[in-house]
């Protein structure tokens, strides 16, 4: 999946991805999400802040997180 809105220019916020070359940050956009609950509350503070924009933000975000096995101690017992 190509991810278009998703910019990095090292000249602007430090190279780190943001929303269509604004400065934006694709963190930032998830601290937002995690901070309006209400879309359209969010939609009225950031008017330039897109749904595309937010689907491509949690997508690039998702990318980076690795699956991970973590061992637990032998008295942990698994539940089926």
């Amino acid at each position: 999946m190509k991810l278009e809105r998703i910019t990095s220019n090292p000249k602007r916020m430090n190279g780190q991805p943001c929303i269509r070359n604004l400065r934006l940050t694709v963190r930032r956009v998830i601290e937002l999400l995690a901070t309006y609950p209400d879309r359209e509350e969010l939609c009225r503070e950031f008017p330039e802040l897109e749904d595309e924009d937010i689907r491509q933000a949690l997508i690039f975000a998702s990318s980076y997180l690795d699956d991970r096995i973590i061992e637990l101690p032998n008295c942990y017992e698994t539940v089926a």
